[in-house]
């Protein structure tokens, strides 16, 4: 069912009760409701970004036979709140010939950017923000502003080193988001509407009825989306606007203190936003395992801990992939792009097209087992 945090919990006894409360003015206890739950998920998200960085140092220690960060807090997971601590207390620097204005708004373009997809993410059935029937159109715009944050960060560093990164993430992120939003239409046609309450409710039931598994063309497109994900997040092998071997910190080498953390918390929480982004278009989303409607309001936080579970899987993915494959070179970054990935999403497209004209909309496991 397609439906807003306010209107789901709009059913139950107890909102008529807050209602009361707000004398009957459900404009005020709509803003409330979503005041508070937007504070909880920036919250939340906050603190994937923070321990996303913890698990970033931990997995590669692992990987890399070393012990990690072991020393702040049990196991070392305090280690992200001294890291927070040390980039509020170190001093503000900006470049003399920088651009003041862009050079301040570059990194909280991109956290803006970040947090703005959160508004369609589907957490669960009846927990969301925002069920947008364009929720798709609107998350592929909005966050392109983190590609606008990581070039104007470069560019008003007045940075040769700076300038390049941003450059090059500028054209990485335009040029992958091609793959990425054909591989994003094969599944609005397969779920026939953008909104992710849509594509979300059309999985129901065990894992053969994922959109990954319906036909072979959405298995490889799911592919060519997280591989276009990873690059869209500056993510190894495609860390390019940021190589340190040849571009000392890339687009933001001239950032110091939070500022600089903002553009590290960004990408840390973007990460966890498009391997959501890949659970609800093609894992499942937060359905159950069985084909139920939810209507018990304890099973939403059930479903909230399968999503969030799900995106914490692909999270260590992209962990295990950035310390397991070296970089790119821009050349190959670029080939790979526009040689492979767009002319295969471009084939997925229209085989999936093919597909729902020649097997009426049915998915392999359909024609397999008839049901």
């Amino acid at each position: 069912m397609n439906q807003t945090i306010v209107s789901y919990l709009s059913k139950y006894e107890f909102y008529k009760t807050l209602l009361g409360l707000f004398g009957g003015n459900e404009s005020l206890l709509a803003f409330v409701i979503y005041l508070i739950v937007a504070l909880i998920i920036i919250g939340f998200c906050a603190t994937v970004g923070g321990l996303g960085t913890f698990a970033e140092r931990k997995i590669s220690a692992d990987l890399q036979a070393r012990i990690g960060p072991n020393r702040v807090g049990p196991y070392g997971l305090l280690q992200m709140l001294a890291d927070g601590i040390k980039l509020i207390t170190k001093e503000d620097i900006m470049p003399y010939a920088a651009d003041k204005f862009l050079f301040y708004l570059a990194p909280l373009l991109a956290l803006v950017g970040v947090f703005a997809t959160l508004a369609v993410f589907p957490w669960s059935s009846g927990f969301a923000m925002s069920d947008l029937n364009v929720g798709v159109f609107y998350l592929v715009a909005i966050s392109s502003l983190v590609g606008l944050a990581v070039f104007l960060g470069g560019y008003s560093s007045n940075s040769k080193w700076s300038m390049l990164g941003g450059m090059r993430g500028a054209s990485q992120i335009i040029s992958y988001e091609i793959p990425v939003t054909l591989s994003i239409l094969a599944i609005v046609l397969l779920a026939g509407g953008m909104g992710f309450g849509t594509i979300v409710a059309q999985q129901k039931g065990l894992p053969f009825n994922w959109f990954i598994f319906h036909n072979p063309f959405t298995f490889i497109a799911f592919f060519v989306f997280f591989t276009g994900a990873l690059a869209e997040t500056n993510r190894a092998p495609f860390d390019l606007p940021e190589a340190e071997s040849e571009l000392v910190s890339g687009y933001n080498t001239e950032y110091t203190g939070m500022r600089f953390g903002f553009f590290a918390l960004a990408e840390y929480i973007e990460v966890f936003v498009v391997s959501g982004v890949a659970v609800a278009l093609f894992l499942g989303g937060s359905n159950l395992p069985v084909n139920i409607e939810v209507d018990f309001l304890p099973l939403q936080f059930v479903e909230v801990i399968i999503f969030v579970t799900k995106a914490a899987l692909l999270y260590y993915v992209v962990i295990w992939i950035r310390w397991t494959l070296p970089r790119l070179r821009v050349d190959q970054l670029m080939s790979i792009c526009w040689k492979y990935l767009t002319p295969i999403a471009i084939f997925n497209l229209v085989g999936c097209a093919i597909w729902m004209v020649a097997f009426n909309g049915k998915s392999l496991a359909e024609l397999i087992f008839g049901h």
